[in-house]
């Protein structure tokens, strides 16, 4: 597959390449060379009125349901900013949906994949600045914002050294605790509702508390009376099936071995599917909100760009 003939256009559209389906971050630490590898595309998108220069880019990724009209209100702004934006298609190239409430056709793994290599793919482009490229999702497409700013992963999927410059989550699951407690040293902000009852806050503010102890600083801006999805238009609703998380975590081992605390003292390892799925069946966490907030959503389109301009332009 001729993956650079797609970015010597010079114009925006699909571009596909080559990424891979590692089930978890332990098989992108221990077993990623057995992951399947195949097609995944994006859209890249440019603002208008480019003068030749090269521009900062923006790897968006998604959340359980797929894109969003909210999305597209972000991205319009960036656009609006001069940045140009790769939207990944993490679901589609996948033939998914939505993985509301299954969390495992598509998990963040499988994202974190996509979206190094769409990383390693831009760095190519000849009207990108390959010197700064950030990263922003919504909800699992937040956890990939997040999590991608941990090292093992990135020396993991981007062996070269190609890194993020900056990363921009809307209400992540934060709930990973690695024991290797590196991070690297960039911009980080999280965008996140104060009353998310889907990916708390508390694993947010907790993982904050774990990262500034090696002297990494990661912006929180919270949004009071906010759920799921407060920078939506959409009405606040319940969706009962969907898989939640409470206030338990998921450790990581130096040996990139995962494992949970169910109950006090039960513990039950989370490397593989099934692991993961006896996990969901023991829990039965599942039912959350989402819908929008007006001052939060006015307040995060705008937050948002703001902190791309800072560090981008």
């Amino acid at each position: 597959m001729d993956l650079v003939s797609n970015l010597t256009e010079g114009g925006d559209g699909k571009i596909t390449y080559l990424s891979a389906s590692p089930f978890e971050i332990h098989h992108i630490l221990c077993k990623l060379e057995s992951a399947q590898r195949h097609p995944v595309f994006g859209e890249l998108i440019f603002p208008d009125g480019m003068a030749g220069e090269l521009v900062p880019c923006i790897v968006a990724c998604h959340g359980s349901r797929g894109w969003a009209d909210h999305h597209q209100d972000h991205i319009n702004n960036w656009l609006g900013a001069g940045f140009a934006v790769f939207c990944i298609n993490s679901f589609d190239s996948r033939e998914v949906d939505s993985t509301v409430e299954s969390q495992m056709m598509v998990t963040y793994a499988m994202m974190l994949s996509d979206a190094f290599e769409a990383l390693k793919l831009l760095n190519t482009h000849p009207l990108i600045d390959s010197g700064k490229i950030a990263i922003t999702g919504w909800s699992l497409g937040g956890t990939v914002a997040l999590y991608s700013a941990w090292k093992p992963i990135a020396e993991s999927l981007a062996q070269n050294g190609e890194r993020f410059v900056a990363h921009m989550p809307f209400y992540p699951a934060a709930h990973l605790r690695p024991e290797d407690n590196r991070w690297q040293d960039v911009p980080i902000k999280i965008f996140h509702g104060e009353m998310d009852d889907y990916t708390p806050l508390s694993l947010v503010q907790g993982l904050i508390d774990e990262v500034n102890k090696i002297g990494v600083s990661m912006e929180l801006e919270i949004y009071p009376n906010s759920h799921h999805s407060f920078d939506s238009k959409e009405e606040m609703k319940w969706l009962p099936n969907a898989i939640k998380l409470d206030e338990r975590t998921v450790q990581i081992s130096l040996e990139g071995e995962m494992w949970g605390e169910i109950e006090e003292g039960i513990k039950v390892p989370l490397n593989e599917p099934h692991e993961r799925l006896a996990a969901f069946n023991l829990v039965k966490n599942v039912g959350a909100h989402v819908g929008g907030n007006s001052d939060a959503r006015k307040r995060a389109l705008q937050g948002g760009t703001e902190f791309l301009q800072h560090h981008l332009k």
